[in-house]
């Protein structure tokens, strides 16, 4: 939770659930699971418990309490939709994101069928709340047509880890993020994977965002993040959806 953020498409991140459970490849090498379990059994610390689900209704309230317009991702270190957390609470999240409307709201999860579920229980959808899901392969593009039964202004994609090629079905996606894996046991990604992700959104008219390539090169070589850098064939992309209030 920062008032700012070293994530290349967002400017602040917001907590109000930390934790998780895996369920997918993507999940594999979760870089929150692996932050918050460095300070499991540590007294007092916000991750004492590790990456154990966990609601923190102290902090709900936290971004109307941020006066300048920013965008915001809504549980980095979470999944707002896990069957663990309730209905109510995350419609407590709902009425925030209503109330500073000011901001703009980043959603991502690998549960887009709950969401879709819930959509119609957490009334009117806000204007200012984005909504997206996790695409790591093709086995789990089928999360794309529940995110399209959600009734976001803007709905978006992140293929990262990008663990695979993929063959998407645009329709009702207003932007894609696609990123590499970082981390010591983090798994290389293809050129042809991203170059072909970017090529669809070009043809589809969609934002396209290339994040990272992560630990591994372009030629698949271990060099690091930094070193590896985020320049896709030598230039970079920052593809955006239309900023509804921003």
């Amino acid at each position: 939770m920062s008032d700012g953020s070293s994530i290349e498409w967002t400017q602040a991140t917001w907590n109000p659930v930390t934790g998780c459970t895996r369920v997918s490849p993507g999940c594999a090498h979760c870089y929150a699971e692996t932050f918050a379990e460095r300070f499991r059994g540590v007294p007092g610390h916000p991750y004492e418990n590790g990456f154990d689900l966990q609601l923190r209704p102290e902090r709900l309230d936290l971004p109307l309490a941020w006066k300048r317009r920013r965008l915001i991702f809504v549980n980095s270190m979470s999944d707002l939709f896990h069957p663990g957390v309730s209905g109510d609470y995350i419609g407590k999240v709902f009425e925030t994101m209503r109330r500073a409307s000011w901001h703009e709201f980043q959603l991502l999860t690998k549960r887009p069928e709950r969401a879709a579920e819930l959509a119609p229980l957490l009334g009117a959808w806000p204007a200012n709340a984005w909504m997206g899901t996790s695409v790591e392969n093709q086995r789990w593009t089928e999360r794309i047509d529940a995110l399209r039964a959600i009734p976001a202004t803007t709905r978006f994609l992140s293929c990262e880890p990008l663990l695979g090629p993929l063959q998407l079905n645009l329709t009702g996606i207003h932007w894609v993020i696609v990123g590499g894996e970082s981390g010591p046991r983090s798994r290389p990604m293809k050129p042809e994977w991203a170059e072909g992700i970017k090529d669809q959104c070009l043809s589809a008219g969609v934002p396209f965002f290339f994040k990272q390539w992560g630990a591994h090169d372009c030629d698949g070589k271990r060099v690091g993040k930094r070193r590896a850098g985020r320049e896709l064939r030598g230039q970079t992309w920052d593809g955006m959806p239309a900023l509804q209030h921003l």
